[in-house]
C-alpha cells in the first residue's frame, strides 16, 4: 500500500477537528432568558403572564375576559391589580385605571370612558364661599351639602362672625345613616371674625370610599342682639398625610 503523504494527513485532522466544532455547536442552545436585540412580536392573540414566586400575577399582556386586548399590572402580594389599561366592559371606549390594594374592580383613578379628554376619577368637588345671616338663639342650619366619600380626609375652611356685643358660635355636622355627629370644634366669635381650618379623617367621620352622607354648618348667636355670618371658604376631600390620620376609628 502506498504510503499517505504527511501533510494529507494533517489535513484530515484538521478537517475532523473543524466537523467536531462545528457540530458541538450546532447542538448548543442560545441563551432563553435572554434577548440582546431585536423585536419581540406576540402575534395571534398570543398574551404574556409574568408571575411572583408565589403565583401571584403581576404583569399580563393580552385578551381579557371581556375580549378586548390591553395590559394589567398587579402587586405581588396578591392584594390585587394596580393598573389596568383596556380592561374595562366594552360598553365604554378602554380606560387607563389606577386600584387601591385591595380595591378592584372599583378605580381611584380613571379616564372619561364617554366624554374623551375627560377625568372620570377622582371626583373633585368645586369650592364655595356664600354666606349666612344667623341672629336665633338656637342651632340653625347654615350650609348644607351631600358629599359622595371618595377621600379619606376632609378639608374644611370656614368662619363664623360675630359684631361688637354679639357673641356666636359655629360647628361642622355630619348626618349619615339618621345620625347626627359634630365633628371637630365648635367655633366662637366676638366681635370679629373666627376661621377655622379642619381636617376630618375616618376616625371623625367613619366614611368608607362610597358612602354618601350630608355636611352641614350650624351657627347660632348666643349673647347681644346683632347678626352674625357663617361663611364657607370651602370643602376638599383630600389624602391623608401620614399614618395616624389614615386610622379608622
Amino acid at each position: 500500500m502506498a504510503a499517505v503523504p504527511l501533510d494529507l494527513l494533517d489535513r484530515i485532522r484538521a478537517l475532523e477537528r473543524q466537523v467536531r466544532e462545528l457540530a458541538g455547536r450546532a447542538q448548543t442552545r442560545p441563551a432563553m432568558n435572554r434577548i440582546t436585540h431585536g423585536a419581540v412580536v406576540i402575534g395571534e392573540g398570543g398574551s404574556l403572564d409574568v408571575r411572583a414566586p408565589g403565583g401571584a400575577q403581576v404583569l399580563g399582556v393580552g385578551q381579557f375576559a371581556t375580549g378586548r386586548y390591553g395590559v394589567s399590572m398587579a402587586r405581588e402580594d396578591g392584594t390585587g391589580v394596580a393598573l389596568e389599561v383596556g380592561g374595562n366592559d366594552t360598553t365604554a371606549a378602554q380606560m387607563v385605571r389606577l386600584f387601591a390594594r385591595g380595591g378592584y374592580p372599583s378605580p381611584i383613578v380613571m379616564d372619561d370612558g364617554y366624554a374623551d379628554g375627560y377625568l372620570g376619577r377622582p371626583w373633585v368637588p368645586i369650592p364655595l364661599a356664600p354666606s349666612a345671616a344667623v341672629t336665633a338663639a338656637d342651632w340653625t342650619t347654615t350650609h348644607a351639602g351631600t358629599i359622595w366619600t371618595q377621600h379619606a380626609v376632609l378639608a374644611a375652611q370656614w368662619s363664623i362672625y360675630a359684631p361688637a356685643g354679639t357673641t356666636a358660635e359655629a360647628r361642622l355636622m355630619l348626618k349619615h345613616g339618621g345620625n347626627l355627629t359634630q365633628l371637630d370644634d365648635t367655633i366662637t366669635a366676638t366681635g370679629k371674625e373666627t376661621f377655622t381650618s379642619q381636617r376630618i379623617t375616618p376616625s371623625a367621620h367613619g366614611l368608607s370610599r362610597g358612602d354618601t352622607a350630608t355636611l352641614l354648618i350650624q351657627a347660632r348667636r348666643t349673647a347681644g342682639t346683632g347678626t352674625a355670618v357663617a361663611w364657607c371658604q370651602g370643602m376638599w376631600g383630600s389624602n391623608t398625610a401620614n399614618p395616624k390620620e389614615a386610622t379608622y376609628r
